[in-house]
C-alpha cells in the first residue's frame, strides 16, 4: 500500500480521497460503531457492512468488471450514503486491508476511502473520514501510509538529515495528503502547538498533514527542502509542499508564507495558501484511481428508486440478449438450409436437402458448412 504511482488524469472535483493506517486492535469494530451511531442520529441515510469476496461476486452495477474487486488482501468493505447541502447525495466506500508485511510490528491495518458527491466538492461539507472513523484522539485511525506521520496533530521533522530528506520524499511521492511545513521561530506554548488543520473547513481537516521544524532546525530543514523539492523553509514561516507530478501549476514562492504566528490565533495567510493549493489540479494516483473506479462500478447500497431502475435495466438487457440469440438462430437456420440446397444442386440431387437444426454447443462435425466444403472438394479433385 505504501508504494504509489501516478496516472495521467487528475482528481475529479466531485471526489474526496484518503488512505492511511489504523494502529488499534479492532479497526472494523470502530467503523461499525461509528456507522451505527451516525445512522441512529440521522446523519447517514444508510450503510452496508460487506465481506469483500461476497461483495465482488454480487457487484450490482458492473458484475463482470474486475476493477470492482477490492483485491485479495481486503479484510472488509463498508459503504455509506448521506446528504449534504440539503439534497446533494454523497456515496463513499471504505476498504480495510491486511498489512503488506505481517512481520512488522505496529504497521497496523491499512485503509482506503473514496467518496464522491453529485456536485463539485465543497470544503465546508462533512468530512467523509468522520462518517466511518470516530473523530476521537483515542482511536488511532489517522496514521498516514508514510511511517511516523499522522493527521490531526503536528509531526516534528526528524533530526537526522538523511531521515529528514527521506520523509520529505515519501510525503510528496507516496502520500495522498497535502503536506505543510511550519518552522517554529521559538518554542511555542500549548496554544501554539495546536495544529493548523483545526482552523480548516471540515472536509480539509483530514486532508492536510502538518510538519513542524524546531527553532534549531531552520538551517537543516531549509537545506533538505531545497535539495529534495526545490522549495525554501523561511525562518518562522511556512510552506505548502508540492506533489509529485504536479508540473507547472506549482510555484514555490506562491505557496510560501514568511511569518506564521504560533500563538493560538488563526494563521489566515497560511490557510489561504492551503485553500489555493487544494484548488489546483492534482494528479490522480493509480491506487486512488482504482479506488474511485471501485466506488463507481462496484456500488451496492442502492436506494429503492435506484434498485427499480437497475431491475428495469437488467430486464431490458436480458430481452435484448434473448432477441439477439433468436435472430442468430434464425440466420443460422436459413444459412444451413441454403447450404444444403446448394449441396443437393451440386451433387445432382444425390443428397437431397434436409432441414438442419441449429447445432448445440461444441457440435461442429457434420455441419452444413463442412459438408459443403467436402462436396466442393470432391469436384475439385479431378481437375488436379
Amino acid at each position: 500500500m505504501a508504494k504509489n504511482s501516478t496516472s495521467s488524469t487528475t482528481v475529479p472535483d466531485t471526489a474526496w480521497l484518503g488512505r492511511g493506517r489504523h494502529l488499534g486492535p479492532e479497526p472494523e469494530q470502530d467503523v461499525r460503531r461509528n456507522l451505527i451511531a451516525l445512522k441512529a442520529a440521522g446523519v447517514l441515510d444508510d450503510y452496508l457492512d460487506l465481506d469483500p469476496v461476497e461483495a465482488a461476486r454480487s457487484t450490482v452495477l458492473h458484475p463482470r468488471d474486475e476493477s470492482a474487486d477490492p483485491g485479495p488482501s481486503a479484510r472488509r468493505l463498508f459503504e455509506a450514503r448521506w446528504r449534504v447541502a440539503g439534497d446533494v447525495t454523497v456515496r463513499a466506500q471504505l476498504t480495510t486491508y491486511d498489512p503488506e508485511s505481517r512481520r512488522k510490528d505496529g504497521e497496523g491495518v491499512a485503509w482506503v476511502l473514496a467518496a464522491e458527491a453529485e456536485q463539485p466538492w465543497d470544503a465546508h461539507w462533512l468530512s467523509p473520514a468522520t462518517m466511518f472513523w470516530p473523530d476521537s484522539d483515542r482511536v488511532a485511525w489517522d496514521h498516514d501510509t508514510v511511517p511516523g506521520v499522522r493527521l490531526r496533530t503536528t509531526n516534528h521533522l526528524p533530526k537526522d538529515d538523511d531521515e529528514l530528506r527521506r520523509r520529505l520524499r515519501d510525503c510528496t511521492r507516496q502520500s495522498w495528503y497535502v503536506h505543510v511545513v511550519v518552522h517554529e521561530a521559538m518554542t511555542p506554548d500549548a496554544r501554539g502547538q495546536q495544529p493548523v488543520s483545526t482552523f480548516l473547513p471540515p472536509s480539509l481537516r483530514h486532508r492536510v498533514v502538518e510538519h513542524r521544524g524546531t527553532p534549531e532546525q531552520a538551517q537543516i530543514a531549509d537545506f533538505a527542502m531545497k535539495r529534495e523539492l526545490g522549495v525554501r523553509m523561511p525562518r518562522g514561516g511556512g510552506v505548502v509542499l508540492p506533489t509529485a507530478g504536479q508540473g507547472l501549476e506549482y510555484e514555490a514562492e506562491r505557496f510560501t508564507v514568511r511569518s506564521v504566528f504560533l500563538d493560538g490565533s488563526e494563521p489566515t495567510e497560511l490557510l489561504d495558501k492551503i485553500l489555493e493549493f487544494v484548488a489546483l489540479p492534482r494528479p490522480l494516483p493509480a491506487d486512488a484511481e482504482r479506488a474511485l473506479t471501485r466506488l463507481r462500478q462496484g456500488w451496492h447500497l442502492l436506494t429503492p428508486e435506484e434498485e427499480l431502475v437497475h431491475a428495469q435495466g437488467m430486464v431490458t438487457k436480458y430481452a435484448e440478449a434473448l432477441d439477439a440469440m433468436t435472430k442468430s438462430r434464425d440466420l443460422y437456420q436459413e444459412a444451413a438450409e441454403a447450404a444444403m440446397a446448394a449441396l443437393a444442386e451440386a451433387t445432382g440431387g444425390d443428397s437431397p436437402p434436409r432441414s438442419v437444426a441449429a447445432p448445440g454447443p461444441g457440435k461442429t462435425e457434420g455441419s452444413p458448412l463442412s459438408a459443403l466444403t467436402k462436396a466442393f472438394g470432391r469436384f475439385r479433385e479431378p481437375k488436379k
